[in-house]
């Protein structure tokens, strides 16, 4: 074969860019890994192998997991059509159905390929067929975030199936499901509350990996990191936090505004740690979650300024869960804490694999062990990260 046509074959395999002189052609986008997002198949015999040996923490977060009402093989599923969301669940017309229906449509997936119990993957399938075949639109003010929590967790069930299982006849209407109903809305992004973008940007994400669709992906990854700079405060940044373009945030007054009235900014501080750190958590975990699904697809953010973000922001909101004393300068000296169960995957990356000292974190993260679901799109954590290697 001739040194032109050897090059040609590997381009054609995305291997190497094809050149002819001073012209080259656009390098090819490897394909996406199935299973991708947030979990991989070197992650998922991982737990599998340590659940079946009896081995902790993984043992205590399956039993935690099976004997939760989301892997119950009775549930019914309650699709609807219009799923109605306002401000403060008010009202509440199939909003926490939509999205406790998703948890456990991801925790039947995660239950089949930890048991190997085909029941699982069939309940799974028939919650995701039930919500397919009904869901049309997503309505009213919390329509957005709404659209975000319920689209992250359809995409990693859907995604661990697909990959997984090979029975499941309606995969086409489901995949119809998310980029019609879903992924137009998460797209968009917001410029609400930081929380509410990172976690749209969780489900463009996870849907695009499922769809293997490639423009949608980098999209969304650019707009995640601009988003993920803007929620977690680094002093690189400057002496006012980064801001995104679009959120119209110019001076300083306005950024403390948005930062909850807070003007005194320290490594690690998140956007909403002085609205409380229920909200903080949320963030942190799609930042997370993103970063562990870009890292199976290829590309190590943790490395990154990202990783930086993450592993500040989590010591710095660990430390005040565990006790320590807010100065006056932090919110007033008051906290409304609660972090809730987002530590493991970004301690798992950080520390478990590339070393980074986590001290607060790995002390909260071993206190909150087995780690479950905050039943709203954080679910199970401890039984798929916790020490996993990947």
């Amino acid at each position: 074969m001739s040194r032109i046509l050897f090059r040609r074959a590997l381009a054609a395999l995305g291997a190497v860019p094809l050149t002819f002189g001073l012209c080259a052609a656009p390098a090819v986008a490897a394909p996406f890994v199935h299973p991708g997002v947030l979990v991989s198949k070197n992650q998922l015999d991982f737990v599998r192998d340590k659940v079946k040996t009896g081995a902790q923490p993984w043992k205590a977060a399956s039993e935690q997991m099976l004997a939760s009402p989301y892997a119950s093989l009775s549930r019914q599923p309650k699709p609807r059509a219009d799923v109605d969301c306002g401000s403060r669940s008010n009202p509440n017309n199939g909003c926490t159905d939509e999205r406790q229906d998703a948890i456990a449509a991801y925790t039947d997936a995660l239950a089949w390929y930890v048991t190997q119990d085909s029941r699982y993957a069939e309940k799974s399938v028939a919650i995701m067929d039930a919500w397919s075949a009904t869901i049309t639109e997503h309505t009213n003010s919390n329509a957005p975030l709404q659209t975000g929590w319920a689209g992250a967790s359809w995409a990693r069930a859907g995604e661990l199936i697909k990959a997984t299982y090979q029975k499941w006849p309606n995969e086409a209407k489901f995949a119809a499901m998310l980029r019609n109903v879903y992924l137009p809305t998460v797209a968009k992004g917001s410029n609400s509350n930081g929380n509410w973008e990172l976690v749209m940007m969780e489900a463009a994400v996870g849907i695009s990996v499922f769809l293997d669709d490639r423009a949608s992906y980098d999209a969304a990854m650019t707009r995640y990191r601009d988003r993920a700079a803007a929620y977690v405060y680094l002093p690189s940044d400057g002496a006012l936090p980064h801001t995104t373009a679009s959120s119209g945030l110019k001076t300083k007054a306005q950024i403390v505004k948005y930062w909850q009235g807070q003007s005194t900014f320290t490594a690690g501080l998140a956007q909403e740690t002085c609205r409380d750190f229920t909200h903080t958590g949320y963030g942190l975990a799609s930042i997370a979650d993103i970063a562990e699904t870009s890292r199976i697809q290829g590309a190590d953010l943790y490395s990154t300024d990202i990783g930086k973000r993450l592993q500040a922001g989590f010591e710095f909101q660990a430390k005040y869960e565990l006790g320590a004393r807010a100065p006056a300068s932090l919110c007033g000296g008051k906290l409304n804490l609660g972090l809730g169960p987002v530590t493991e995957v970004a301690y798992n990356a950080l520390h478990g694999r590339m070393g980074a000292a986590m001290p607060e974190t790995g002390k909260l993260t071993d206190q909150d062990r087995p780690e479950g679901t905050n039943t709203l799109f954080v679910a199970w954590e401890t039984l798929t990260h916790a020490g996993n290697p990947g």
